[in-house]
């Protein structure tokens, strides 16, 4: 190997550290959940109020103790039900019959931003 293949390879790894040392500054926690219904905006709640949402007449979402997931369902097979809840680590919830989906936002841009702006 070259000098040169040296150094391309170097500079690959420190730009795939850097990206990976920065994605720390770039992803963050999650303080709200976002509800849409057939891809409108439902509403946006806070994680840090305990709460019982009714969307529509189909779905029931409740927040409690830092968490969201969905508590009732008329979908067949209520696996919106078993899926894990939303916490500030973000997640999503997903009712593909009814077509709700209960997502994690309100945090800092995630790190795919930052690695696009990279290339």
């Amino acid at each position: 190997m070259k000098k040169r293949d040296f150094l391309l390879i170097a500079g690959i790894l420190v730009i795939a550290c850097a990206a990976f040392l920065l994605r720390g500054v770039f992803s963050g926690e999650h303080h709200q959940i976002r509800i849409t219904v057939d891809g409108e905006i439902y509403g946006t709640y806070s994680l840090d109020e305990d709460q019982t949402i009714r969307i529509n007449d189909t779905n029931t979402c409740r927040i409690e103790n830092g968490t969201a997931r969905m508590i009732q369902a008329d979908c067949p097979d209520h696996l919106c039900m078993k899926q894990n809840p939303v916490d500030k680590n973000g997640g999503t919830i997903t009712c593909l019959p009814n077509r709700v989906v209960i997502e994690a936002v309100g945090g800092k841009d995630d790190v795919d931003i930052m690695v696009s702006a990279i290339w």
